[in-house]
């Protein structure tokens, strides 16, 4: 049985010109650092793929660090940025990724969060209220640290505004643009960020390799040390294959346009049969800005695991949460801080991309529906 698959928030199928990059790359070979011809052309290729993506975000490609993948950006980002001596606390959203808050608390600094409105938005604020009453002496330079789309629901935070807010304090921005990057037309230049992390295999590209960008004035140190490679802000052979693909990928992406109309289309008519069909459920972040292809439903007293699962019995793929957390008894903060804990444990994310067809849609709405009728008896004893 052929797999509907409506997960590309937790990872999208690679696109064929990313596939035939990453082919053309490894048959390459070579060691990027090495001046031998092998390893010019491995350079050559990793260079015209951080200049492709640099492009693509509107950033320098001297400022492009490639990673292992949006985690590692994320938590390099951080690292950078303390290692200075310049943060002593650290601000978060109270919907931001693991890869984020995780590593945040991991530094032994002071976290505040950030909370959110009703609709899953960053309470700017707040936000201008403690900057304003931000007390340099003692705290150092604020480290400000947002999730530009919140991967679970899909709502797309004022990177830009956070930004002016944070420059005018004198702080530092980091942005987790991975969700964002092929969705909202990131644009770093213009966000006033220090640091954000993009991730390849969000936008149809490899698994395995993401990228940090730096602004100009961002400061960075790490106590990692190594063969000096990315200028000695991530030393480690570079993963040409994975860059390479990256690129293509990200350029396939923008050649084929804005594919958002049709993915909203798709996502609306999701929306509609479900609300029809079960007018108590709640659609997360729907009264926000939010990408087009990301949809988060939730039903009291029906278990999003239990729905993951009884729809990957039938053949169709979602999840409970982000990647990152689905299949651990942990509830997803994001939901959780939108909708409380309880009803956060009833959600599930349903997430389109760009294999995703009308057929696809009609099949999980279909499904998910006949799941509905045959739990809905018991759901009405627990309700």
């Amino acid at each position: 049985m052929a797999s509907i698959y409506l997960d590309h928030n937790a990872t999208t199928p690679i696109r064929p010109e990313a596939r035939d990059a990453v082919i053309r790359a490894m048959s390459v070979g070579g060691n990027p650092s090495s001046v031998h011809c092998c390893g010019r052309a491995a350079r050559t290729m990793l260079e015209n793929a951080r200049a492709d993506i640099a492009r693509g975000v509107k950033a320098r490609a001297q400022d492009v660090v490639f990673t292992s993948g949006g985690t590692e950006a994320n938590n390099l980002a951080i690292e950078g940025a303390i290692s200075t001596g310049q943060v002593k606390r650290i601000i978060t959203s109270s919907t931001e990724h693991d890869a984020v808050s995780n590593y945040a608390i991991s530094t032994g600094l002071p976290v505040e969060l950030i909370p959110v409105t009703p609709t899953g938005l960053a309470d700017i604020d707040w936000l201008k209220n403690r900057l304003e009453n931000w007390n340099a002496d003692t705290d150092g330079r604020p480290l400000v640290c947002v999730q530009a789309v919140t991967s679970e629901s899909g709502v797309i935070q004022p990177v830009n505004d956070i930004g002016l807010l944070v420059r005018e304090a004198g702080g530092l921005y980091h942005i987790d643009a991975v969700q964002a990057l092929g969705k909202t037309g990131f644009d770093f230049a213009a966000s006033g960020a220090h640091y954000a992390a993009i991730s390849a295999h969000k936008i149809g590209g490899p698994q395995g390799c993401g990228a940090l960008i730096l602004a100009c004035d961002a400061p960075f140190d790490v106590a990692r040390k190594g063969g000096g490679q990315e200028k000695g802000r991530r030393s480690g052979t570079e993963n040409v294959a994975g860059a390479y693909g990256f690129a293509a990928a990200l350029k396939a992406m923008q050649a084929c346009g804005s594919d958002c109309e049709r993915l909203s289309a798709l996502r609306d008519r999701i929306e509609a049969e479900v609300m029809k069909a079960v007018p108590c459920a709640r659609l997360i972040g729907a009264d926000a800005p939010r990408t087009a292809n990301t949809t988060a439903i939730a039903l009291p007293c029906w278990d999003g695991g239990m729905q993951v699962i009884a729809l990957d019995l039938s053949g169709v793929c979602v999840s409970a949460g982000s990647a990152c957390t689905s299949g651990k008894a942990a509830v997803s903060r994001a939901w959780s801080a939108v909708v409380g804990e309880d009803l956060a444990r009833c959600a599930i994310r349903v997430s389109l991309g760009w294999t995703t067809t009308e057929a696809d849609v009609e099949a999980f709405i279909k499904t998910w529906l006949d799941e509905y009728a045959r739990v809905a008896p018991r759901l009405k004893e627990l309700a």
